[in-house]
Protein backbone atom coordinates (compact mmCIF):
# COMPACT_ATOMS: atom_id res chain seq x y z
CA UNK A 1 0.00 0.00 0.00
CA UNK A 2 1.46 3.16 -1.22
CA UNK A 3 1.26 5.79 1.62
CA UNK A 4 1.87 10.02 1.15
CA UNK A 5 2.67 11.69 4.26
CA UNK A 6 1.76 15.31 4.51
CA UNK A 7 3.45 16.76 7.57
CA UNK A 8 5.03 20.39 8.43
CA UNK A 9 7.50 18.81 10.85
CA UNK A 10 10.11 16.82 9.42
CA UNK A 11 10.36 15.00 13.02
CA UNK A 12 6.89 13.93 13.25
CA UNK A 13 6.63 12.92 9.61
CA UNK A 14 10.27 10.31 10.84
CA UNK A 15 7.49 9.34 13.77
CA UNK A 16 5.35 8.60 11.10
CA UNK A 17 7.42 6.64 9.52
CA UNK A 18 8.92 4.90 11.56
CA UNK A 19 5.64 3.60 12.72
CA UNK A 20 4.35 2.64 9.04
CA UNK A 21 7.52 0.75 8.97
CA UNK A 22 7.32 -1.18 11.80
CA UNK A 23 3.87 -1.92 10.81
CA UNK A 24 5.16 -3.64 7.50
CA UNK A 25 4.45 -0.74 5.52
CA UNK A 26 7.82 0.30 3.70
CA UNK A 27 5.97 2.52 0.51
CA UNK A 28 5.61 6.10 1.90
CA UNK A 29 5.77 9.16 -0.13
CA UNK A 30 6.57 12.37 1.66
CA UNK A 31 4.88 15.38 0.51
CA UNK A 32 6.26 18.97 0.77
CA UNK A 33 3.16 20.86 2.16
CA UNK A 34 4.66 24.30 1.08
CA UNK A 35 4.10 23.19 -3.01
CA UNK A 36 1.32 22.45 -4.74
CA UNK A 37 -0.12 19.59 -2.91
CA UNK A 38 -2.69 18.13 -5.61
CA UNK A 39 -0.14 18.24 -8.03
CA UNK A 40 2.58 16.10 -5.66
CA UNK A 41 -0.62 13.61 -4.77
CA UNK A 42 -1.21 13.21 -8.70
CA UNK A 43 2.13 12.64 -9.55
CA UNK A 44 2.79 9.84 -6.00
CA UNK A 45 -0.48 7.83 -6.71
CA UNK A 46 -1.03 7.36 -3.22
CA UNK A 47 -3.59 4.76 -2.05
CA UNK A 48 -3.73 6.42 1.37
CA UNK A 49 -2.70 9.98 2.47
CA UNK A 50 -2.00 10.53 6.31
CA UNK A 51 -1.81 14.38 7.41
CA UNK A 52 -0.32 15.25 9.97
CA UNK A 53 -1.13 18.93 11.10
CA UNK A 54 -0.07 20.61 14.27
CA UNK A 55 -2.43 23.34 15.55
CA UNK A 56 -3.85 24.28 12.11
CA UNK A 57 -5.45 27.51 11.48
CA UNK A 58 -8.88 27.65 9.95
CA UNK A 59 -7.34 28.59 6.52
CA UNK A 60 -4.95 25.87 6.52
CA UNK A 61 -7.78 23.32 7.55
CA UNK A 62 -9.84 24.74 4.67
CA UNK A 63 -7.11 24.09 2.15
CA UNK A 64 -6.79 20.69 3.54
CA UNK A 65 -10.38 20.32 3.00
CA UNK A 66 -10.88 21.28 -0.19
CA UNK A 67 -8.41 18.94 -1.03
CA UNK A 68 -9.45 16.05 0.43
CA UNK A 69 -12.39 16.97 -1.37
CA UNK A 70 -10.66 16.35 -4.60
CA UNK A 71 -9.24 13.33 -4.00
CA UNK A 72 -10.54 9.70 -4.69
CA UNK A 73 -8.84 8.33 -1.83
CA UNK A 74 -8.58 7.18 2.47
CA UNK A 75 -7.61 9.91 4.01
CA UNK A 76 -6.72 10.01 7.82
CA UNK A 77 -6.02 13.41 9.65
CA UNK A 78 -3.81 13.99 12.90
CA UNK A 79 -4.13 17.18 14.40
CA UNK A 80 -3.09 18.29 18.40
CA UNK A 81 -6.10 20.45 18.62
CA UNK A 82 -10.01 21.10 16.82
CA UNK A 83 -13.06 22.62 18.31
CA UNK A 84 -16.98 21.32 17.26
CA UNK A 85 -16.83 23.14 13.58
CA UNK A 86 -13.68 21.96 11.98
CA UNK A 87 -14.42 18.29 13.19
CA UNK A 88 -18.00 18.74 11.40
CA UNK A 89 -15.91 20.25 8.05
CA UNK A 90 -13.80 17.45 8.09
CA UNK A 91 -16.61 14.79 8.11
CA UNK A 92 -18.19 17.19 5.03
CA UNK A 93 -15.02 17.28 3.26
CA UNK A 94 -14.43 13.66 3.15
CA UNK A 95 -11.76 13.00 5.64
CA UNK A 96 -11.66 9.21 6.45
CA UNK A 97 -10.42 9.42 9.92
CA UNK A 98 -9.94 12.91 12.10
CA UNK A 99 -8.13 11.95 14.85
CA UNK A 100 -7.75 15.08 17.15
CA UNK A 101 -4.26 14.64 19.67
CA UNK A 102 -3.67 11.40 18.92
CA UNK A 103 -0.13 10.53 17.25
CA UNK A 104 2.09 7.38 18.15
CA UNK A 105 3.57 4.94 16.26
CA UNK A 106 1.58 2.44 17.54
CA UNK A 107 -1.59 3.98 16.26
CA UNK A 108 -0.98 4.69 13.00
CA UNK A 109 -1.65 1.49 11.24
CA UNK A 110 -4.82 1.01 13.23
CA UNK A 111 -5.89 4.56 12.01
CA UNK A 112 -4.82 4.09 8.12
CA UNK A 113 -7.12 0.97 8.14
CA UNK A 114 -9.71 2.70 10.11
CA UNK A 115 -9.64 5.06 7.03
CA UNK A 116 -9.30 2.72 4.05
CA UNK A 117 -12.24 0.82 5.96
CA UNK A 118 -14.34 3.73 6.16
CA UNK A 119 -13.69 5.11 2.63
CA UNK A 120 -14.60 2.08 1.10
CA UNK A 121 -17.61 2.12 3.07
CA UNK A 122 -18.51 5.11 2.03
CA UNK A 123 -17.49 4.41 -1.64
CA UNK A 124 -19.83 1.63 -2.03
CA UNK A 125 -22.90 3.67 0.09
CA UNK A 126 -22.40 6.68 -2.88
CA UNK A 127 -22.72 3.55 -5.77
CA UNK A 128 -25.62 2.01 -4.43
CA UNK A 129 -26.78 5.74 -4.36
CA UNK A 130 -26.18 6.42 -7.51
CA UNK A 131 -27.41 3.15 -8.68
CA UNK A 132 -30.69 3.86 -6.96
CA UNK A 133 -31.03 7.14 -8.56
CA UNK A 134 -30.11 5.64 -11.94
CA UNK A 135 -32.76 3.04 -11.27
CA UNK A 136 -35.60 5.59 -9.96
CA UNK A 137 -34.47 7.58 -13.21
CA UNK A 138 -34.80 4.52 -15.27
CA UNK A 139 -38.59 3.65 -13.89
CA UNK A 140 -39.73 7.66 -14.19
CA UNK A 141 -39.12 7.68 -18.06
CA UNK A 142 -40.47 4.35 -18.64
CA UNK A 143 -43.66 4.91 -16.95
CA UNK A 144 -43.81 8.21 -18.46
CA UNK A 145 -43.28 6.53 -22.00
CA UNK A 146 -45.58 4.14 -20.99
CA UNK A 147 -48.79 7.00 -20.48
CA UNK A 148 -47.34 8.25 -24.51
CA UNK A 149 -47.81 5.17 -25.32
CA UNK A 150 -51.14 4.29 -23.76
CA UNK A 151 -51.96 7.94 -25.16
CA UNK A 152 -51.23 7.99 -28.69
CA UNK A 153 -51.83 4.09 -29.31
CA UNK A 154 -54.49 3.42 -26.96
CA UNK A 155 -53.13 0.78 -25.81
CA UNK A 156 -53.40 -0.44 -21.46
CA UNK A 157 -50.75 -0.30 -19.33
CA UNK A 158 -49.24 -4.05 -20.10
CA UNK A 159 -49.75 -3.58 -23.96
CA UNK A 160 -47.57 -0.19 -23.56
CA UNK A 161 -44.79 -1.83 -21.75
CA UNK A 162 -45.00 -5.39 -23.98
CA UNK A 163 -44.53 -2.96 -26.67
CA UNK A 164 -41.56 -0.74 -24.84
CA UNK A 165 -39.76 -4.27 -24.13
CA UNK A 166 -40.81 -5.76 -27.79
CA UNK A 167 -38.78 -2.39 -29.19
CA UNK A 168 -35.72 -2.96 -26.73
CA UNK A 169 -34.89 -6.81 -27.38
CA UNK A 170 -35.82 -6.29 -30.81
CA UNK A 171 -33.25 -3.02 -31.11
CA UNK A 172 -30.82 -4.76 -28.66
CA UNK A 173 -30.86 -2.01 -26.22
CA UNK A 174 -32.21 -1.56 -22.55
CA UNK A 175 -36.08 -0.62 -21.65
CA UNK A 176 -35.10 2.69 -20.19
CA UNK A 177 -33.00 3.71 -23.52
CA UNK A 178 -36.08 3.11 -25.72
CA UNK A 179 -38.56 4.91 -22.97
CA UNK A 180 -36.26 7.97 -23.04
CA UNK A 181 -36.51 8.05 -27.07
CA UNK A 182 -40.02 8.07 -27.07
CA UNK A 183 -40.12 10.82 -24.25
CA UNK A 184 -37.55 12.70 -25.81
CA UNK A 185 -39.27 11.89 -28.71
CA UNK A 186 -42.55 13.02 -27.54
CA UNK A 187 -41.54 16.48 -25.81
CA UNK A 188 -40.12 17.63 -29.77
CA UNK A 189 -43.16 16.45 -31.60
CA UNK A 190 -45.07 17.77 -28.61
CA UNK A 191 -49.26 17.15 -29.56
CA UNK A 192 -48.99 16.62 -33.20
CA UNK A 193 -51.15 14.15 -34.65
Amino acid sequence: MRIAIIDTSSSRAAIIVDGLREAGLTDVVPIDPASALLAQLERAHPEVVLVNLENPGRDLLEDYFAMSRALARPIAMFVDQSDEAATAAAVDAGVSAYIVDGLTKQRIKPVIDLAVRRFQAFARLQEELREARSALADRTAVDKAKAILMKRRGLDEPAAYALLRSHAMSSNRRIAEVAEAIVTSNALLGDLP
